[in-house]
């Protein structure tokens, strides 16, 4: 039987976030609540997603519509419950087939779990089936109340249950596959009478046995799960369980990480194995990282590409691709639009923004490179500066194969260095220096004799100066 429907409950308010970013949209591990959610609903291959939105709707419907394009939003102007949302859900459906309805604040819900419980819902033929796990602390959490032949009886709210419900550890993931025709024709039966006022989804399940239906309980081996996030600290509980599983997969699939409790890899990044992850590092976004690779100590990657054999230490790296065989860093910051070929270097406090660099090319230390392209070969002496904005445009650099650019030179764009060309150092070169040319930009030196001595008398560097001059004369 397929799955016809995914309906994702995304309205709540999440006041306990205490936050003007509405709850779902909060991010862990590359991927907001809801994200996390729709991607594992995906692998499902569902004929049509419903997204209940309420608390912040027009941000939530604009981030859904970038993540899942293909997904109606359904609005739930006023909060009555998670029956009230599901009923929304299903106006103007036709309801035929499987529909699955759960949460949008489950991080932690994989594809694997899901397809679980469809598989036992469907071999089993149920009305319906409750995902479920024994926590071993269940408080808030709906308990799930099965019946002597173990089929599932009802569930009961926390703040519906007497003492001994509260006493049982089998909860409820608030994941359910129901027959959609039937769940259609039971949904509205459901009342209020409880002490939130509202209608619980929960409450169908008796509804649904009580005219005949056939209701699992689907019990998975791991809680950690179907936990839910609701306030900051869960928030942060979430992101440290995305973090071990996604550091443990890594790990197994033959990535080294040093210190995986201080090392952070994005759901949303690709690494291989035989990569090396050293303390300190976060790899973010859509980043790439090729075999042989070493990342770290230290090191932030964000939307970049990482070839095989390079290595990025103490460094911040943003947009950026680092071809084979690279060398960055340390404290190096590659802003986006930087591109490093093959067997590059660009080393300590150095700055790259928009600018190619060319195959076994160096900026070794101290510079400043913008909106510029750079042949192989080439080496830019230490604290060097492209000189790329004029304080109303930015302006491009080219600089040849096999160049020489000499220490504290200012390349101020737009400028061209040919290939094989030098610049001396400690210029400021504002015009073209031709192929195999040097160009010199800086004023001839001239040295003022006694000029300390005049100037300024009685200060250590006069005292040490004329101890030099007694010493001249001496000799």
């Amino acid at each position: 039987m397929s799955l016809e429907t995914v309906v994702i409950l995304a309205a709540g308010e999440g006041t306990r976030m205490k936050s003007a970013t509405p709850k779902v949209l909060h991010t862990i591990s590359g991927r907001s609540l809801v994200g996390h959610v729709l991607h594992a609903v995906s692998s499902l291959s569902p004929k049509q997603v419903r997204v209940i939105v309420g608390a912040g709707r027009e941000e939530v419907e604009a981030h859904i519509s970038e993540i899942a394009p293909t997904a109606v939003t359904v609005f739930q102007e006023k909060r009555g419950g998670t029956g009230h949302a599901t009923q929304l859900a299903l106006d103007g459906l036709k309801p035929t087939g499987t529909l699955l309805v759960l949460a949008g604040d489950t991080p932690m819900l994989t594809s694997e779990a899901l397809s679980q419980l469809l598989k036992h819902h469907h071999e089993g033929g149920f009305t319906a089936s409750v995902l479920t796990a024994e926590h071993p602390d269940p408080t808030g959490y709906g308990r799930i109340i099965r019946a002597d032949d173990d089929s599932l009886l009802r569930i009961v709210e926390e703040r519906d249950a007497d003492d001994t419900e509260r006493d049982i550890y089998e909860v409820n993931s608030g994941v359910y596959a129901f027959d959609a025709a039937k769940l259609a024709a039971a949904i509205g039966k459901l009342k209020s009478n409880n002490s939130q006022g509202e209608l619980y989804l929960t409450d169908v399940i008796e509804i649904l046995r009580n005219e005949g239906g056939t209701i699992a309980a689907v019990m998975i081996d791991d809680f950690i799960e179907i936990l839910g996030v609701n306030d900051r600290v869960q928030l942060a509980e979430s992101a440290a369980l995305l973090r071990d599983r996604i550091n443990e997969d890594l790990m197994r699939e033959g990535v080294s990480i040093i210190d995986p409790l201080n090392t952070w890899v994005d759901s949303t990044a690709t690494v291989a194995s035989d990569v090396t992850l050293m303390p300190g590092t976060a790899i973010s976004g859509s980043t790439t990282i090729a075999s042989g690779a070493i990342i770290g100590p230290r090191t932030t990657l964000v939307d970049c590409t990482v070839g095989a054999g390079a290595r990025v230490i103490e460094s911040r790296c943003a947009e950026s691709i680092i071809g084979d065989g690279a060398q960055v860093g340390p404290y190096t910051y590659l802003r986006p639009g930087t591109k490093l070929l093959s067997n590059t270097k660009v080393g300590a406090y150095v700055e790259m923004k928009n600018a190619t660099l060319g195959e076994g090319s160096k900026v070794p230390h101290l510079s400043y490179v913008g909106d510029a392209v750079i042949g192989e070969g080439s080496n830019i002496g230490a604290a060097t500066i492209f000189v790329n904005y004029d304080g109303v445009e930015k302006h491009y650099t080219v600089v040849g194969d096999h160049v020489r650019i000499g220490s504290d030179s200012m390349l101020v764009a737009p400028v061209t260095i040919g290939d094989g060309a030098y610049t001396a150092a400690g210029s400021v070169i504002t015009e073209d220096v031709p192929p195999g040319a040097i160009g010199v930009g800086r004023a001839k030196q001239r040295n003022v004799i006694g000029w300390v001595l005049r100037k300024r008398s009685g200060t250590k560097s006069a005292e040490a100066a004329s101890r030099h001059s007694s010493d001249e004369q001496k000799g």
